[in-house]
């Protein structure tokens, strides 16, 4: 029930107002129906004032109630893989100490070295690499591919293109450092139409310098399918009766924990991910991870530090704490984005946007594309993301040239960790068919509101007309 506000302290209310001009900038109450608002209790309510329709509300909870068995399915997902993340700081004997960290040198770190235990034991690994030194998933990837070829050898990607930031990297477009520039060679073999393996031509290009297979598991800025861990597998299991020496490296950003099983799983070398994606649980401030076969790792622990220190240096710096603690909620967090992502999906097909995947497709990965067809739907949609942030929801957002594309981009992250896209975000590159990328929610309370804001945007500047909500 709606709390009763006395003519009294109505009128105290506004006189404070009057006298304090500022207190109205911070949300002080102005008039009778938006105290009304305020102090009705119903959840309904509450978006309003927040800026959400009855229309809009209405819309999206009956999609929601729709929705109900497939939320369970994800809750019952998240219940396992977090069984299993408790089962793996359990075996590893994570303990006080180990929240400490270290400066300097880092020699001796006990926190650091048990959470690379942990990483390995839940990737089912041999060893596992987890540094704050390591600032981002493409620095992840750029240090498990330089650390584990040779001038000489060739990189293969059997799944099409990889993510525009690697394009650098390997030396697709031409910079500094990139592994061309070193002699290392690189080819494709592109994804059927139907999203399928091309094992033809897959078969024709694995040849005698072929050292390492990079499969990317998320569509990145494609609309191509996400690969399931079991599909990773097959793909594995038959490129290495083709070569059984070759390294297959999979770039597991936004995949961990969407399923039951990592890529490690079912036969890959190493599993390179970011820990302020999913495995960070919205908590890690930076930091990535390569888990996987032991001389993997250690290449890799030689490349991020120097020869003849490897993994025995590299201090933790006070983030110990963030890692364990993300680590342990990341079951919760990524189920909080898969049910955004699902939600997401729902609400805009009905009214004819292509969404990959599709509104009953099964999910491997939080990201959800959405084709808007005009740069004026990526921007409207990725502003509203911004609008619904805790954390500068009052920045607008536009696009720029960002580091590592090829086109402008526009990016919505109103985060507590920058950049954090565990944390409810949206971004797309600003050239045709002008896909808006949309994951993340720290909770699922959080990216539900975060989406229904997108769809009030969209009802307010005219892309949906309103009458057409009453189709959901």
């Amino acid at each position: 029930m709606p709390v009763k506000i006395t003519a009294g302290r109505m009128v105290r209310q506004r006189e404070k107002v009057e006298k304090h001009p500022k207190l109205s900038v911070l949300g002080m109450i102005q008039t009778k129906q938006e105290m009304e608002i305020v102090t009705d209790t119903t959840l309904e309510a509450m978006y309003e004032s927040m800026g959400i329709s009855r229309e809009v509300y209405e819309a999206g909870r009956r999609v929601q109630e729709r929705l109900r068995s497939r939320f369970q399915k994800i809750d019952e997902t998240a219940q396992y893989n977090q069984l299993k993340v408790l089962k793996a700081m359990q075996e590893a004997r994570v303990s006080e100490a180990c929240l400490l960290g270290t400066t300097g040198y880092g020699y001796g770190d006990i926190g650091r070295d048990t959470l690379e235990q942990v990483y390995a034991k839940l990737f089912h690994a041999e060893d596992a690499l987890v540094r704050p030194q390591i600032t981002c998933g493409t620095h992840a990837l750029a240090l498990a591919l330089m650390s584990n070829v040779r001038p000489g050898d060739e990189i293969l990607s059997p799944v099409g293109k990889p993510y525009d930031t690697l394009e650098e990297v390997i030396g697709i477009r031409p910079s500094k450092g990139s592994l061309a520039e070193y002699g290392v060679t690189y080819r494709q073999v592109e994804l059927t139409k139907d999203g399928g393996f091309d094992y033809d031509g897959i078969r024709a290009a694995v040849n005698q310098k072929t050292k390492l297979v990079t499969i990317q598991r998320s569509k990145g800025y494609l609309e191509r399918p996400t690969l399931s861990v079991e599909k990773i597998g097959e793909l594995i299991s038959f490129i290495k009766k083709i070569k059984p020496d070759v390294i297959c490296m999979v770039d597991n950003c936004y995949g961990e924990f969407v399923e039951r099983t990592e890529p490690t799983d079912v036969g890959a070398d190493m599993a390179v991910g970011s820990l302020i994606k999913n495995p960070g649980g919205g908590l890690a401030p930076i930091g990535g991870y390569i888990a996987g076969k032991k001389e993997c790792v250690e290449n890799a622990a030689y490349r991020l530090t120097s020869p003849g220190l490897g993994k025995e240096v590299g201090a933790s710096l006070g983030v110990l704490t963030n890692f364990y603690q993300g680590l342990f909620m990341a079951p919760a967090v990524t189920a909080s984005a898969l049910k955004a992502a699902v939600f997401a999906a729902n609400l805009y097909e009905p009214f004819g946007y292509v969404c990959t995947p599709d509104a009953s497709q099964e999910r491997y990965d939080i990201i959800q594309a959405i084709r808007f067809e005009t740069p004026e739907g990526v921007r409207a949609f990725c502003q509203a993301v911004q609008a619904a942030a805790a954390v500068d929801s009052h920045v607008v957002p536009e696009p720029w040239d960002m580091p590592g594309y090829d086109s402008k981009v526009i990016m919505a992250a109103g985060a507590f960790v920058s950049g954090s896209s565990i944390e409810l975000s949206a971004d797309g590159p600003m050239k045709p068919p002008y896909n808006v990328f949309f994951q993340g929610g720290l909770t699922w309370e959080h990216a539900g509101f975060g989406i229904l804001k997108t769809l009030q945007r969209f009802v307010d500047d005219g892309f949906i007309d309103r009458s057409a909500l009453s189709k959901l």
